[in-house]
This record gives structure tokens, sequence and C-alpha cells, in this order.
């Protein structure tokens, strides 16, 4: 019997490629909104995330999420993200 393929994403703030559950998605929604996807399914651009708060602050400091989503991230929405992969992490 033929294994499982296990799909990969690449973490925009370390770009390293990981398996996707071990990763958090970060969406911009139709309605321009930037929202953690704790499901992976919610409607919208995704870009991948690491669970640790460094590569939320390599993505910010690179511009990464900016080029993902073309679009300016505000730095209040950085620290939001950052407040929310906290709770997930518990």
């Amino acid at each position: 019997m033929k294994e499982k393929k296990i799909p990969m994403r690449m973490c925009v703030g370390c770009r390293e490629m990981k398996p996707k559950r071990e990763l958090i998605r970060v969406v911009k929604t139709p309605e321009n909104d930037i929202v953690l996807d704790a499901t992976g399914k919610t409607n919208g651009r995704g870009a991948y995330l690491c669970r640790c708060g460094d590569c939320l602050k390599q993505a910010e400091k690179s511009g990464a999420l900016q080029r993902a989503f073309s679009m300016t991230v505000p730095k209040e929405l950085f620290e939001h993200l950052g407040e929310e992969l906290a709770k997930l992490d518990r």
C-alpha cells in the first residue's frame, strides 16, 4: 500500500518547509481582514507561519506578509496576531 503524501508548506517567517499541520495559517479574507485560521479552511488568501512568535517577528521585519497579501499590514495587527498565536500555543 502507498504511503500517504504529507502536504508541505513554507513558513513566511523562517522560510522553512514543514508539514502543513505544524504551521498556522494567516488569512486575508475577501473583506481585506487579516485573521489567524486554526482550522485551515477559512476562505481567502493564505500564508503560513510556524507556531512560535519568532517567525511572526521575522515576517514583520522582512515584510513577508505584506508581499503575500499585496497590502500594508499595520503594526497593531502584528501585535494582535502575536496575542492570538500565544493563546493557540497553550
